[in-house]
């Protein structure tokens, strides 16, 4: 049995509210920066046994993943297959339910199951499934670290958990730089923690 740590990114920097999507070019902010150091700097002092570092190829994850794989002395890899997930309105100022109420959005909007406005997220649940078993099998004797997006790591956590996919945004447990906790034994993704240890750290508005 292996663990795989899915940890979310750091805080961005984004002073427009862009909901940046998988844009490339958004890095992060000094305050995220500073969460990706106290998330290495938490592994090391837990005494977690990293022995591998994944990350999504977006430019804000490879910065995240970056301290980690300075303490353990590893380079990172990249897998397209944890990026963040894909979303009509990306590119655009953050949906506000007013804005959302909008008769040229009702189309995107007219199957929240799924849901209509962007990637399935039974397709989500299926390619983080698979990465973190390809990641672990890659990876037996020690744990390893991927770095990803709040809605598929919280995909993957109801997978795991065997909860419904479609839930209220606001109720997802994946803070900023947080660590979500699988142990994999062979196909089979067990949920066994999480954590969040950069929660001393002030996101900026």
């Amino acid at each position: 049995m292996s663990r795989v740590h899915v940890l979310r990114h750091g805080h961005v920097h984004n002073p427009d509210g862009v909901l940046y999507g998988r844009l490339p070019e958004f890095r992060l902010s000094d305050a995220g920066q500073q969460m990706a150091q106290a998330v290495a700097d938490h592994l090391v002092g837990s005494g977690a046994k990293v022995g591998r570092v994944v990350a999504s190829p977006l430019l804000r994850a490879q910065q995240t993943a970056a301290p980690v794989a300075a303490a353990y002395g590893l380079d990172i890899a990249t897998d397209e297959r944890i990026i963040e997930a894909d979303n009509a309105f990306a590119g655009g100022p953050t949906p506000t339910p007013l804005t959302l109420a909008h008769p040229r959005n009702w189309w995107l909007l007219r199957n929240p199951f799924r849901p209509s406005w962007g990637e399935p997220y039974k397709e989500q649940a299926a390619r983080m499934h698979a990465a973190i078993v390809d990641a672990a099998a890659a990876n037996p004797g020690s744990e390893t670290v991927m770095v990803s997006h709040q809605l598929p790591i919280w995909v993957a956590r109801c997978a795991a958990e065997g909860r419904s996919f479609v839930h209220d945004p606001r109720s997802r447990e994946c803070a900023l730089a947080s660590l979500t906790s699988f142990d994999v034994d062979g196909d089979r993704v067990s949920f066994v923690g999480y954590s969040a240890p950069a929660a001393h750290i002030e996101a900026p508005r």
